[in-house]
């Protein structure tokens, strides 16, 4: 008898919107293994504004894609301030109301998935699976509140911060298994002291790691049937890369601050893709700074970044060092897209349990500055072909580890042992 997994994801939604599709994938090869999913979203995308229900229903249900959607009629926000708090309330608060009538339409699931980005979705999966009598695994994507205390959203101290580590305690506590997506996040669990071995009431046993990854037969079926026209792919240059957003977090600022380093090299050129708050900052900067070897091409859809990172000599994966904690590892999409596109990657931080040396396929900055980055480009501009051609064959070799069809494989370890 086939198992029913539900995925409980705030952000999630197929490849054909514009969202989060690591539930998409993972249901994709779940169903190919003889288990239903569902996946619960919300209705109101947060990377586009737009919201899929105006007429007041309570859901409604999306079948266009592999994947049955059920998008939950979530409050609209703008920004990071109260309205966004709010509509992460009022999406967990929804859940239990929607996920009462799909049980009367289609029966009970076997287990729920439920994962951050926010904590807020953790909590009903666990209350809703108790209430059922199921089991709830719980994805950490993000160590919140860590990451708001990074940030200086929160102080950890003060009677919020507090609040927030006991409720994120609570979470630990009750989920019947949790998934990490960084290699080191069980590390945050012995700092706090929260594990059976150091005298607390969290089972190790019950921690897995699944990272993120990349559907590798999709990424090279896109690399060679979905092309962009852009002649700066097309030339003779070399060309290194940023895909991505462009906001404080990604720092992009510092490839400007590269570029102009280097900018008497008519050989190397800069071509960013993304868009993000700081955009325009970038835009000034290029103008102002006369930066003719920096080209800043916005938002392209991402059915084109395949192609895109195949035509690049070199991916940059660039961050601010100081707004968050890399010690645990990184779990980025664009890391494991880079991987899979065969090319040489530099990070701008330095980062623990680093896959880049682990796969011998780049180089992580110890000092994060511009002249860093400057000469780890100079040196793979420089590099004898043989040198670099082993760069692009271990990042493609890596990569397939980080294979969906691998990582599902690991889920349903996890799904069974529940």
């Amino acid at each position: 008898m086939k198992k029913n997994i539900w995925i409980f994801h705030h952000y999630a939604t197929p490849p054909t919107m514009s969202g989060l599709t690591r539930p998409y994938e993972f249901s994709k090869q779940l169903k190919d293994k003889g288990y239903n999913c569902t996946v619960f979203s919300s209705a109101y995308l947060h990377y586009t504004g737009e919201n899929l229900i105006s007429n007041g229903r309570k859901y409604i249900v999306h079948k266009d894609s592999e994947v049955p959607f059920v998008f939950v009629r979530t409050s609209e926000y703008k920004g990071n301030g109260l309205s966004r708090v709010l509509n992460m309330f009022s999406f967990a608060y929804n859940l239990f109301s929607v996920t009462k009538e799909i049980i009367k339409k289609q029966g009970k699931p076997d287990v729920i998935y439920a994962s951050s980005p926010h904590p807020l979705t953790m909590v009903a999966g666990i209350l809703i699976s108790k209430k059922l009598g199921i089991p709830c695994v719980c994805e950490i994507r993000d160590l919140w509140p860590e990451a708001i205390f990074a940030v200086g959203k929160a102080q950890e101290n003060s009677i919020l911060g507090r609040l927030l580590i006991k409720g994120e305690h609570w979470i630990y506590k009750n989920a019947d298994a949790l998934v990490f997506l960084k290699e080191g996040d069980t590390d945050y669990l012995r700092e706090r002291k929260w594990t059976l071995e150091q005298g607390g009431d969290i089972d190790l046993n019950k921690c897995y790691y699944i990272n993120n990854g990349v559907d590798i037969e999709a990424f090279n079926k896109q690399v060679n049937e979905i092309k962009i026209e852009d002649e700066d792919l097309n030339d003779n240059s070399f060309r290194v890369v940023y895909a991505g957003s462009i906001r404080a977090v990604n720092n992009v600022g510092k490839i400007l601050d590269a570029a102009k380093l280097l900018k008497e090299n008519e050989d190397i050129k800069f071509l960013i893709y993304g868009t993000g708050n700081e955009l325009d900052l970038l835009k000034t900067r290029v103008k102002d700074e006369n930066l003719t070897n920096v080209k800043l091409k916005g938002y392209v859809n991402k059915k084109y970044i395949p192609y895109i990172l195949s035509k690049s000599s070199v991916n940059i994966l660039n961050y601010s060092p100081s707004q968050y904690n890399w010690t645990r590892g990184n779990s980025s999409n664009k890391l494991f897209e880079y991987m899979a596109s065969g090319k040489p990657i530099i990070s701008t931080v330095k980062m623990g349990y680093c896959i880049l040396e682990k796969y011998q396929c780049g180089f992580s900055l110890k000092n994060s500055t511009p002249e860093e980055l400057a000469k780890a480009i100079l040196k793979i501009y420089n590099m004898p072909k043989e040198q670099y051609n082993e760069l692009c064959y271990n990042a493609a070799k890596g990569a397939k580890y980080f294979d969906y069809k691998i990582l599902t494989e690991k889920l349903i370890k996890v799904i069974e042992n529940v």
